[in-house]
């Protein structure tokens, strides 16, 4: 079978890897973002998917527009079975979704519809969830309400970061992306209407989700801290410091009087332990501006902290 892959993200390379080395796809055209500056030197940065294509020496496509007349065209000359999206980040018109003979397939990180957009692994974790997985559906003009085809759950364990669980859902995702373009291809998919009286969104998150609210409890304060490692990463304030928090846990330690984000403890036996509005917080792993990543013991190694210090005050 003949495919177009769309894709930017990391998120995407392993499906991209996964079908270019199968022996029954023929990827004919890579599509990603256009290269973008950065820096102070604006030095050109290609994205995640354009490096792998170059690499396997896959041709690659890019367009600010893909729905612009000309890129269709040069879509359209390929004639291709199917046309694979993967975190692509451009929203497709009805005239690009006719082009594939079998459809525009999409792989999308959550058990649609819950969290539909571009953040469901983020959301997901910091929401506490204790399962999630991918769904892989036909494209209709919509932001990701399009007809299931298969849907895989992947369990989130309590310990697991955006970059953990990122990495779990995009090796199974191009294992469930095979599996569906040669059933369709066959005859065998199925094809579910979503619910959209049951959707959810997971909108595009920045920086600011990662500010720590201590009014919260213990328990979705750890979700974030995980929910927004390795980006943008959870924050709060210490002496009119930013301190990035990294690693957490929820202590068995009851609650205290102690008004929320105050110090409980601060020592190398104990660590540091915070009162939040409802149970103990553990900060395992913290970063101070200028400093690298380091654990909560080797911190109090030399920086001194009192309990009753409080944190969040800018």
């Amino acid at each position: 079978m003949k495919i177009v892959f769309m894709g930017t993200p990391e998120f995407a390379v392993p499906s991209l890897l996964k079908l270019n080395n199968d022996q029954e796809i023929e990827v004919e055209a890579v599509v990603t973002q256009p290269d973008r500056k950065s820096g102070r030197g604006q030095k050109v940065h290609y994205s995640d998917i354009k490096e792998k294509a170059l690499e396997n020496d896959l041709e690659v496509m890019q367009s600010k527009n893909v729905n612009q007349k000309e890129f269709l065209d040069k879509l359209a000359e390929i004639e291709p079975d199917f046309i694979v999206v993967v975190a692509f980040g451009q929203k497709l018109s009805p005239e690009l979704l006719e082009i594939p003979k079998y459809g525009c397939i999409n792989l999308h990180a959550s058990l649609l519809p819950e969290y539909r957009g571009s953040s469901p692994i983020h959301k997901a974790i910091i929401d506490g969830k204790k399962v999630t997985g991918n769904t892989t559906m036909y494209m209709d003009e919509g932001w990701d309400d399009g007809d299931i085809i298969y849907q895989q759950e992947i369990e989130i364990a309590e310990d697991d970061t955006v970059g953990v669980l990122h990495d779990k859902l995009a090796k199974a995702g191009a294992e469930l992306l095979i599996k569906t373009l040669k059933d369709i291809e066959a005859g065998q998919a199925p094809r579910i209407k979503q619910d959209d009286s049951k959707a959810t969104f997971a909108y595009k998150i920045d920086k600011s989700l990662g500010e720590i609210d201590w009014e919260q409890s213990a328990q979705e304060i750890h979700n974030l801290i995980r929910g927004v490692n390795p980006w943008p990463g959870a924050y709060t304030f210490l002496n009119g410091e930013r301190l990035k928090l990294w690693q957490s846990s929820v202590s068995k330690l009851e609650n205290t009087d102690f008004e929320p984000g105050t110090i409980v403890k601060a020592n190398i036996k104990d660590g540091i332990l915070v009162q939040t509005g409802d149970g103990i917080l553990a900060i395992e792993k913290l970063q101070l501006p200028g400093s690298k990543k380091i654990e909560a013991e080797d911190f109090l190694n030399g920086y001194q902290l009192s309990s009753e210090e409080k944190l969040g005050t800018n």
